[in-house]
């Protein structure tokens, strides 16, 4: 987009950082997940496990499923912006976006071959929903939204489970998908770890996204975004204030029944053939809620000096996030996993997490840099560039997530 479509630089700077924020919340994830690569060091004293596992916990409970949320709205709200600056000009975007999907999908393979649960390729397949409901009325994309966002799918297999007697299920079918990546990802070198992921690995991600309700989720955030965009609910102004308390407010009155009814699911539904299912509505309904918190909680926050102060140090990853994404999943990848350092066997969760803090820490700097001598980083330019390949005038942006 250009900049004179969106004049109101703390909006773009509020949407950078909030969209940085999510992007080292993945970092840190990642690094106690040692990319994919889940292992447990023999050998840790008690306290210091002890400690890994309260890591653990807290840092999903915070943003497991949540940080990839907030990144898939922004997905939707960057849409918008472009659209949007593309019909000021009498111009229709959505063959271009089409195009531009393409390339993340390309990008998004790359990064598949050194992390296998990279998000990349799936927004660019997924993202095609936004084409044929870009101009279709607010309310109607809401409803559809809304409609996927209740997982409509597990409701039948809930409703077909209602007789189901008491018992366990098989593993769910990704389970053995990720085990027969462990095989590689510790001690293949890293022709087998391209070739895994990009086969073995493509396959567990979809299956698991599909058994977790993302593969409907998804599209459902990237339509949230795109109406915050179209009500401009991202600008900085009192009359957001107002509605992001509001938000908030209403999610934090929602958290404390949405963990009771989803920790108390084993106790009353005796049936995995019916409490799985069922899970798979209120799980992502409780993680939708949490990100709703967070995404209301910085943009308030934000509003205030000191905190744009503080939070504003993430703008700078923000705005290279395609660019900051690829990195930490290669850098990721070469410390972890067993082509590189293999540090996944010496590292518990504690160790990584500060690897994770260091990592992020690092990354931002190098972003800081990097953009006060060039407009945009290099994926993001090199993104831009082929976006627009075939026109006279590339228009300037400032747009640089996967959307």
């Amino acid at each position: 987009m250009t900049t004179s479509t969106m004049p109101n630089t703390s909006r773009l700077d509020l949407v950078d950082a909030l969209r940085g924020f999510a992007i080292v919340s993945i970092m840190l994830l990642h690094n106690i997940e040692h990319f994919d690569l889940y292992f447990s060091p023999p050998g840790e004293p008690a306290w210091l496990k002890g400690l890994g596992q309260g890591i653990w916990d807290t840092m999903f409970a915070l943003f497991g499923g949540k940080s990839y949320a907030i990144f898939a709205l922004l997905f939707g709200l960057t849409f918008q912006i472009q659209h949007d600056a593309r019909a000021r000009r009498g111009e229709d975007f959505r063959p271009r976006f089409a195009w531009r999907m393409l390339l993340l999908l390309g990008f998004g393979l790359v990064n598949s071959a050194f992390y296998q649960g990279d998000i990349l390729s799936m927004y660019a397949v997924l993202g095609l929903v936004l084409i044929p409901v870009a101009r279709l009325r607010m309310r109607t994309v809401f409803v559809l939204a809304c409609f996927l966002s209740l997982q409509p799918f597990a409701w039948f297999d809930a409703l077909a489970a209602l007789d189901s007697a008491p018992g366990k299920l098989p593993d769910p079918a990704s389970w053995a998908l990720y085990g027969r990546a462990d095989a590689y990802l510790k001690h293949g070198a890293l022709v087998d770890v391209w070739i895994g992921n990009l086969t073995n690995g493509r396959q567990a991600v979809w299956l698991w996204s599909w058994e977790m309700g993302r593969v409907l989720q998804i599209p459902a955030l990237f339509m949230f975004g795109m109406l915050a965009g179209r009500a401009g609910l991202f600008a900085v102004n009192d009359r957001n204030r107002l509605i992001w308390r509001r938000i908030f407010v209403v999610a934090l009155l929602l958290l404390g029944p949405l963990i009771f009814i989803h920790g108390h699911l084993e106790a009353w539904i005796a049936a995995e053939a019916l409490r799985r299912p069922v899970d798979g509505i209120c799980a992502p309904l409780l993680k939708l809620d949490i990100m709703l918190m967070l995404v209301t909680g910085f943009a308030l926050l934000y509003r205030r000096p000191s905190g744009a102060r503080v939070l504003g140090a993430f703008r700078w990853l923000g705005r290279m996030s395609l660019t900051s994404y690829m990195m930490q999943s290669i850098i990721g990848t070469t410390l972890y996993h067993g082509f590189g350092f293999g540090l996944y066997a010496t590292t518990g969760t504690a160790l990584a997490l500060s690897i994770g803090i260091v990592l992020a820490v690092l990354q931002g700097t190098f972003s800081a840099w990097w953009l006060r001598h060039h407009k945009q980083g290099p994926l993001e330019a090199l993104w831009h560039r082929l976006t627009w390949i075939g026109t006279d005038a590339q228009p300037a942006t400032r747009v640089n997530n996967p959307g």
